[in-house]
């Protein structure tokens, strides 16, 4: 499964975060996906693998700033 992700796009994770949400938005890609915490800040680095295994759902851009 070669998915593609764009900047931005805010994804929602298997399992929440400490914070306790599970909705992250996505900082870098490439071979690694960076993604941060909307709740807290927080950014986490994944290899691409073991995002496609964390990940549950991709809702898309939203530059609702």
């Amino acid at each position: 499964m070669d998915k593609t992700y764009k900047l931005n796009d805010q994804v929602i994770m298997k399992k929440p975060h400490a914070c306790g949400t599970n909705l992250w938005q996505i900082v870098r890609t490439g071979v690694d996906i960076k993604i941060k915490c909307i709740n807290c800040g927080r950014e986490v680095m994944l290899d691409r693998l073991e995002f496609n295994k964390k990940l549950k759902k991709v809702l898309g851009d939203n530059d609702a700033k």
